[in-house]
């Protein structure tokens, strides 16, 4: 299971690099960010409802008691991840941001081992080096030489915060017994409702009501860039540890990079650009070189 769990994670982060496609199409209709993360997280919520309504009512099911886990992945995560890093994007460039949120592996790797007790490893460790470095090349850092700011450092490491703890909210409720798919449901729900809350909503409601094809645009863009790789993450962290989930999903700024310069012509740095990519995927390469252990079983 380890290996179908590892492909789920990276097809969420193959998933999550293309974003930028749909994000630039929502650009030029002038919505703001926070506008286009209340479109992805409510639509995903409406969509998953539905079918959970339809086909397993059951995900509904969860505890009172357990609640605090669910608002963890939805409002503590989801949505003020999206909220930080959008305000990272604001008061810096985007390769700056992306460079600031993928220290979230590292925050990953923190939590594991405060909270769960992970080992680690040599490999995980340079596993994570090599990801993180790999992201630093692929955004293009060290060929641009701009100071980042502190608002830019205070909101792109939040996001990075925000991001990790949805590994660690969605562990906790998966080791309570709830299905991936519970988690997922729960999480766009909260995103949801969290993110209508500080928006202007017309805007919103007359893009979605205004012509089949821009309802079609919005769905499309909730499913793939929300609904499934969440459900592919989550399932894989079923049987993987957050750790090396992060890290295989540090796929995503790889998949970014590599749309945009073939949807939108943008450069890729050379060499520094392809030393990331390559970088980035050897992480994920190493990380499923680590021997098997009885710990790992369950989890790994």
């Amino acid at each position: 299971m380890k290996k179908l769990a590892v492909l789920l994670v990276a097809v969420a982060g193959t998933l999550w690099g293309m974003i930028g496609y749909f994000v630039r199409g929502f650009q030029e209709l002038e919505l703001s960010s926070m506008q286009i993360v209340a479109i992805r997280m409510v639509v995903s919520a409406v969509v998953f409802s539905l079918f959970a309504l339809v086909f397993k009512r059951k995900l509904f099911c969860i505890k009172l008691k357990d609640l605090w886990c669910f608002l963890g992945t939805g409002v503590v995560s989801v949505a003020t991840f999206s909220f930080c890093y959008f305000k990272a994007i604001e008061y810096s460039s985007l390769s700056q941001a992306s460079i600031l949120l993928y220290t979230a592996p590292i925050f990953v790797m923190i939590f594991s081992i405060i909270l769960f007790k992970e080992k680690l490893t040599v490999i995980k460790a340079v596993s994570l080096m090599l990801a993180f470095f790999g992201c630093l090349f692929v955004t293009g850092v060290f060929t641009q030489g701009v100071v980042i700011n502190t608002p830019a450092i205070l909101f792109g490491i939040g996001s990075g915060v925000c991001y990790a703890l949805y590994s660690i909210f969605s562990r906790l409720s998966l080791d309570r017994g709830y299905s991936p798919l519970t988690v997922t449901l729960y999480t766009f729900i909260f995103a949801g409702v969290a993110a209508l809350c500080v928006i202007d909503i017309k805007p919103v409601a007359d893009l979605m009501t205004r012509s089949a094809d821009d309802l079609l645009f919005c769905v499309v863009f909730a499913v793939l860039s929300c609904v499934l790789p969440y459900v592919t993450y989550t399932l894989g962290l079923k049987y993987i540890r957050p750790t090396t989930a992060s890290i295989v999903a540090s796929i995503e700024p790889v998949v970014a990079t590599i749309t945009g310069a073939v949807v939108f012509s943008e450069a890729v740095e050379f060499p520094f650009g392809y030393i990331g990519i390559a970088l980035v995927i050897g992480s994920i390469v190493l990380i499923n070189l680590t021997p098997k252990r009885k710990e790992e079983n369950a989890h790994e």
